[in-house]
């Protein structure tokens, strides 16, 4: 592994802890998830030729509002607010399982508590949780 570092010993320990392991899994889950909603949102708003403030007024809402969900790092908007802003520009959200090869370092813990390998679950979360980079607002 090309991070050998103490972050990622101490990673590696904690990641023994079963509560600490689904914790870990479920946010790292939860911030890819968003950031990968947020970006097909805002291409989308992009080649609709869109303004943020145009969005905004589209759905009702402060053009501040849509600036935040677009342009936060930390972003953690409701799958309402998704859905609606999503809507405006013709596109629905919708559930889609997690990659067969994928399944295996992602589900399993989260069922299990454990992991065979936490490093690879630890590396594979960390792209995972790499957002795209965010032009400010």
């Amino acid at each position: 592994m090309s991070k050998h570092t103490a972050f990622w010993d101490d990673l590696n320990r904690d990641l023994q802890d079963p509560e600490f392991l689904r914790e870990y899994v479920v946010e790292s889950m939860r911030i890819s998830t968003i950031d990968s909603v947020v970006n097909a949102i805002d291409d989308a708003r992009e080649a609709a030729g869109l303004s943020k403030a145009e969005l905004a007024r589209a759905i009702d809402k402060e053009p501040a509002t849509i600036r935040r969900l677009l342009s936060s790092e930390s972003s953690n908007p409701t799958l309402g607010t998704l859905a609606e802003v999503a809507a405006a520009l013709g596109l629905r959200i919708t559930v889609e399982p997690i990659p067969l090869a994928e399944r295996g370092l992602i589900t399993e813990p989260l069922l299990e508590g454990r992991t065979a390998d936490p490093m690879k679950l630890a590396e594979h979360l960390d792209t995972l949780r790499t957002p795209r980079a965010r032009l400010p607002a």
